[in-house]
């Protein structure tokens, strides 16, 4: 088997337990079965052309010869002078194999002269005198073309018809039919032949990238999964191109699947073995205390602990849903804002913080509305968080040209320009209080990227912080 029926018959019959015909196998089928059909058919027509040539040949010397034989028949009075000399009698049939019948009748159907019987026209058939006709006719089991001319003769009280036929075998000039068409055929055999063969090879050689593909992605199964390396087809055609990229871009998001979960996967290992340590030594030091205040002081310390462990599994959790599909579809984000700035107003007011809302009563975005809403939730546990009892929280929905801006603004104390540039980054902390992972504004911003749009931040003057979410906005005409 040659390389390309490897790849398609084998490569990919593998999966579909060998059902099917390769691809290499379909190119030929459909690229020679059409020249053989060709062939056959381009030979039924030559051959019927051929014998056609040949029969209007046939019919040109029967007409002249019935014509010649009529005139050598002259009637005279009411009789009839035969002036067929033995010479031209041995000529007609001196050819035992091509043999030229010959029958003079007089009334029709009365042998007057000639060499055998000839069958009477067709009854569908009327002979015209002075106009030669022409028919097919079997004589002792052999194919004859048949001419025929009636002639009027006698005088007008006694009229009298004479007929003429002259037949003469098919079986020869079929023969060399069949010669001339096998002789024009066989050429047109051999150059099949010869274009057969190119075309196996240029179908095996258009092919080859195919099999190289199969045997660059043959390579991915030895090596390591989260270190795929792009194909190279630099020569190929484009169709192969256009197979490449589409698996590098599987390829792709392999790897992009892959290292987020081995992100994920190192994340929680190191950010869980500092909390999980301390939950064990301070319920070691728990269970050794005696002291109730102590032993309170010390539990105290454990629910911490477990508080800000359960946050940041919840964190690390949420931060792996955000980096899977996202399903947009068309919202009212300023609905939305409003309706999570009355969620957050209990905790806010238990903070000692002034939580509103203000912007556009109406604004849609495309986007998948319990991301924004976690979007919004970080976003104001942030600043409710690091704020500060006493300060204002505002959050904010507008539009600027095509773009719709979510903004969290509060007047705390704020960032210095060296800590914004590290504020969306992974377990990050501007503060040490406690509540926090660092992976609050991290998330915002995955979120932000999965709806194509981006996260910022800003410092308010004289004192304060604001982040902002810009999203491509959406027109409400157009969702509907």
């Amino acid at each position: 088997m040659s390389p390309g029926d490897t790849l398609a018959g084998e490569g990919a019959g593998s999966g579909t337990a060998g059902h099917g015909l390769s691809l290499k196998r379909q190119l030929l089928l459909w690229l020679l079965l059409p020249q053989l059909v060709l062939w056959l058919v381009g030979g039924a027509l030559a051959y019927r052309i051929a014998l056609s040539y040949a029969e209007k040949g046939i019919d040109q010397s029967l007409t002249q010869s019935v014509r010649s034989l009529a005139r050598q028949v002259k009637p005279i009075g009411s009789g009839l002078l035969i002036d067929f000399p033995r010479a031209a009698q041995d000529i007609i049939e001196q050819d035992p194999q091509d043999r030229v019948s010959y029958l003079v009748s007089s009334p029709p159907g009365s042998f007057l002269l000639g060499n055998g019987r000839l069958p009477e026209p067709p009854q569908r058939l009327s002979p015209v005198p002075g106009e030669p006709l022409l028919y097919n006719a079997v004589v002792d089991g052999k194919p004859m073309r048949v001419a025929l001319l009636e002639v009027n003769y006698g005088e007008a009280t006694s009229p009298q018809r004479l007929r003429v036929q002259v037949a003469k075998s098919l079986v020869v000039q079929r023969r060399l039919t069949t010669e001339l068409v096998a002789d024009m055929l066989a050429p047109l055999l051999l150059l099949g032949v010869l274009l057969s063969v190119l075309v196996y090879g240029g179908v095996s050689r258009g092919l080859l990238p195919l099999t190289r593909l199969q045997a660059q992605l043959g390579l991915r199964r030895e090596q390591n999964v989260s270190a795929l390396s792009p194909i190279e087809m630099t020569q190929a055609p484009q169709e192969v191109h256009a197979l490449a990229q589409a698996v590098n871009q599987l390829l792709a998001a392999v790897r992009r699947s892959l290292g987020q979960e081995k992100r994920f996967l190192n994340d929680a290992a190191h950010q869980l073995r500092t909390p999980l340590a301390g939950l064990i030594s301070q319920t070691e030091l728990a269970l050794a205390e005696t002291d109730p205040q102590a032993l309170h002081a010390r539990l105290s310390k454990v629910l911490a602990g477990a508080q800000r462990s359960a946050h940041l599994v919840q964190q690390l959790l949420s931060l792996a849903r955000n980096e899977a599909e996202v399903r947009l579809q068309t919202l009212d984000l300023a609905a939305l804002a409003r309706e999570v700035a009355r969620d957050w107003t209990p905790r806010a007011m238990a903070a000692g913080v002034d939580l509103g809302y203000e912007g556009a009563d109406s604004l849609g975005v495309q986007g998948e509305a319990m991301l924004l809403r976690e979007a919004m939730s970080n976003l104001l546990d942030n600043a409710l968080l690091y704020a500060g009892r006493g300060s204002v929280v505002t959050l904010r929905v507008k539009r600027l040209t095509q773009q719709a801006v979510l903004e969290v603004e509060d007047n705390g104390p704020g960032l210095s320009a060296t800590e914004l540039a590290h504020l969306f980054e992974r377990f990050w902390r501007a503060s040490e209080l406690p509540g926090g992972c660092g992976l609050g504004l991290a998330i915002v911003a995955e979120i932000a990227q999965r709806h194509g749009g981006s996260a910022s931040a800003h410092v308010v003057q004289p004192h304060g912080l604001r982040i902002s979410l810009s999203l491509p906005v959406v027109s409400w005409d157009t969702a509907l």
